[in-house]
């Protein structure tokens, strides 16, 4: 019984350990826009671009969820992200 628990501990560790926080986010991209761009450098699993209820504008920033820490690497190895001309 522990050790179930431990594992399903550790899963959750895991699992955040290969989202991405992305700030700056221009209000003209979409998610899918996000998703196809950081696509380019792993296996992208999601993308959570979460939405102001009030203004129906998003929050301009994201997390995107890679398959591996390799994936995330890959995004860091790059100077700088720029979409629709703004640097994320």
């Amino acid at each position: 019984m522990a050790a179930t628990s431990a594992l399903r501990a550790a899963a959750r560790r895991s699992r955040s350990a290969f989202d991405f926080f992305v700030a700056e986010v221009p209000w003209t991209v979409s998610s899918k826009e996000l998703k196809e761009y950081f696509s380019q450098f792993g296996a992208v699993q999601r993308c959570q671009l979460p939405f102001d209820k009030d203004t129906g504008f998003h929050r301009r920033y994201c997390w995107i969820k890679f398959s591996s820490p390799q994936d995330v690497q890959n995004v860091l190895q790059k100077d700088s992200h720029i979409l629709e001309g703004a640097k994320v």
